[in-house]
């Protein structure tokens, strides 16, 4: 029975699509998800309940998806809209707020929410300046939108709730009951999930991740505040107690199902915790956060996805969450001299042509790191330098081909080097 279960599990990592999901899909009608869920798609998917008092508005999607997102939405019910929500507050959840608010509207959110705007408005000129590597920015699609709604408004909201909560929160919409729990630190300080106790259904968006069952990203490349292993495996513990019969995420269709549903969050959990206890282990026990990011591997048993985090990635952000930027190998770390001068210094003994021809053999050896490593170290001297480019060119197909396409962020930024 138990090696059943377990494949059960496995067949729901196989067959739920992975990174393919990060790209934006929109509903051209409102997609049913529950006989009163309606979703709407969009870079995150925003949901709306229906009850016989008017409708739940359950994230918003960005600014310029809004009008899609309140077109589809009310040609199932219009309004009234007695309350918004969204689950956390990155600015693909709340970019729509003001274009669903009503006067009689109450938009609801954990008390963090505002804490979390400002931190996405601190280094949001970074992020604008990155986000081609990963996303589509032509606005091809907001354009769609804008003419598929002419005169709708596409202003980007930054919304402050009506109403906030810390812990906790009961509501209800006519003969429906919904309760806020919030899940913080796992993928935003203000986090929340929705429970609808009446039916056994919680929408939890992004809360483990965006893809589901798959490792959480601690630390996404895009760049973020650091996540946390604790706050991560307490938000798992809260989302089984509830035991839901149906797990409605940002993304795709629901998981249905209640031994399923919780099989697959215990999967989640032990995983990371597994993660976590051998990162602990290996760095009381003196390794170094390359040692440990090469040997930490989840055994058969707790094998997730790993189309948006990986386990090398969150190693390294464990050991730098409990020891710091400091790795304590070299003086070189304490001071602002870039380490790639000094591999351009050895370039000039030897020469590039020979830097680029040990750079090709190890990479036709089946190192292509190491690969780039040398190649970066000529490039820092010569620029144009035509064979080194040609082995960064290589390297990185070399590692699309190794596994390195499964990943959405690691797809993303060596596609983005090759197009360079």
């Amino acid at each position: 029975m138990s090696e059943r279960r377990s494949d059960d599990v496995d067949r729901l990592i196989d067959e739920r699509p992975g990174k393919e999901l990060l790209a934006p899909a929109y509903d051209d009608l409102a997609h049913p998800v529950a006989d009163f869920i309606y979703r709407s798609g969009g870079a995150t998917a925003a949901y709306m309940i229906v009850t016989d008092a008017g409708r739940v508005i359950v994230n918003t999607g960005l600014g310029y998806e809004a009008p899609h997102h309140k077109r589809v939405f009310d040609a199932v019910r219009p309004g009234p809209t007695p309350y918004i929500i969204t689950t956390q507050a990155h600015v693909d959840h709340v970019g729509g707020v003001g274009l669903f608010r009503a006067p009689d509207t109450k938009y609801v959110a954990q008390a963090d929410n505002q804490a979390c705007q400002r931190d996405d408005a601190r280094i949001r000129a970074f992020r604008l300046r990155t986000a081609a590597i990963w996303f589509d920015v032509s606005g091809q699609r907001a354009k769609e939108i804008a003419a598929e709604n002419p005169g709708v408004p596409m202003r980007q909201d930054t919304p402050v709730p009506d109403v906030t909560f810390h812990e906790r929160l009961s509501l209800r919409v006519g003969d429906l009951d919904l309760e806020l729990i919030a899940t913080p630190g796992g993928e935003t300080v203000d986090s929340c999930l929705v429970w609808l106790p009446q039916h056994g259904i919680a929408l939890i968006s992004n809360m483990v991740g965006p893809l589901f069952p798959h490792f959480p990203n601690f630390n996404t490349l895009r760049g973020d505040r650091y996540r946390f292993v604790e706050p991560y495996l307490e938000n798992v513990r809260t989302l089984r107690g509830l035991q839901p019969e149906m797990l409605i995420t940002g993304r795709h269709e629901p998981i249905v199902g209640r031994e399923l549903i919780d099989r697959s969050l215990q999967r989640l959990h032990d995983a990371v915790d597994h993660v976590h206890r051998q990162t602990l282990a290996g760095i009381n026990d003196g390794k170094d956060v390359r040692t440990l990011m090469r040997e930490v591997r989840l055994p058969d048993r707790l094998r997730v996805g790993e189309g948006y985090g990986k386990v090398a990635w969150a190693v390294r952000t464990i050991w730098e969450s409990y020891i710091g930027w400091f790795h304590l190998r070299s003086t070189t770390e304490l001071y602002a001299d870039d380490p790639l001068n000094a591999a351009a210094e050895l370039v000039d003994l030897a020469g590039a042509e020979a830097v680029t021809a040990r750079a090709r053999a190890k990479l036709d050896a089946g190192s292509p790191v190491l690969a780039i490593h040398l190649a970066e170290a000529v490039l820092a001297r010569h620029p144009d330098d035509k064979a080194a480019l040609a082995v960064m060119a290589d390297a990185h197909e070399a590692l699309l081909e190794a596994g390195g396409d499964t990943n959405f962020w690691e797809s993303g930024w060596l596609r983005h080097q090759l197009s360079r």
